[in-house]
């Protein structure tokens, strides 16, 4: 399954489910109120924008918001909250593209580091993210702690979620350190709608080497946008890595 066949239009106009799921207010309004705090009175670049869930909301905080984004489609939806001069977007793999800055803050939010499927993309992801900062900026990740705790000897699914109308599962691969989550949504008919996207995970330990590759350091961990403690039953963490005052951009 590639990407391109995750994210078409049908998905970009699905995207979007105002005020529940990841727009609800409870979960957005924290990772804006953190995000402005850590852009201070700079600019901030997002990767991976989509259409918009958090730079629109940002951008209204006042903070200067660019992004990056590989699908048109989601870009379109975005341009219906927001022109191009408010919220310039360049469309490319958020791994190696590049945007006009520099920026104090770049942001990856809701586990979108893990829609590049090799370790070698990630690790590009963190230099690109080097690339935009200035010296002292921070780069910032949201993503999920791996569940393979809860995973049986010998079974390759998990349920992770089950609630009316909706079910999610996982399917891993240990030995690629991939995993393809399979929402399933249906009513009181017999038919049911399936999505897929796939994902490599990343333990934290890993992302924390990836940033150092980058010429990061970890500044803070917490479990939600909140500043919870990340414990080892956290199931996510959001990641603050800041660059040195006197970077010199990352090693080869």
């Amino acid at each position: 399954m590639e990407q391109e066949q995750v994210w078409d239009v049908d998905a970009a106009q699905r995207y979007d489910t105002p005020g529940e799921g990841m727009f609800a207010p409870e979960v957005l309004r924290p990772t804006v109120d953190r995000l402005a705090e850590l852009a201070g009175d700079g600019r901030a670049l997002e990767f991976a924008i989509g259409t918009g869930r958090v730079a629109v909301p940002l951008a209204e905080r006042g903070v200067p918001v660019t992004g990056i984004e590989l699908f048109r489609p989601m870009v379109d939806e975005l341009r219906t909250k927001a022109d191009e001069a408010t919220i310039p977007v360049v469309l490319g793999d958020m791994a190696t593209a590049t945007a006009p800055g520099p920026y104090t803050l770049v942001y990856l939010v809701y586990n979108t580091i893990s829609n590049l499927l090799t370790q070698a993309e990630q690790v590009a992801c963190f230099r690109n993210a080097a690339r935009h900062l200035t010296p002292g900026g921070r780069f910032v990740i949201e993503l999920w702690v791996p569940e393979l705790r809860k995973l049986p000897p010998g079974q390759q699914a998990m349920v992770w979620q089950s609630e009316p109308g909706y079910i999610g599962m996982d399917t891993y691969d240990v030995v690629q350190q991939r995993v393809v989550s399979h929402h399933f949504r249906f009513d009181e008919t017999r038919q049911a709608h399936l999505s897929r996207s796939p994902h490599r995970y990343i333990w934290p330990a890993e992302l924390d080497l990836m940033a150092q590759l980058a010429g990061f350091e970890l500044e803070t961990r917490h479990a939600d946008w909140t500043g919870s403690e990340f414990t080892a039953e956290s199931r996510s963490h959001v990641s603050v890595y800041r660059l040195p005052p006197h970077h010199e951009g990352p090693s080869a």
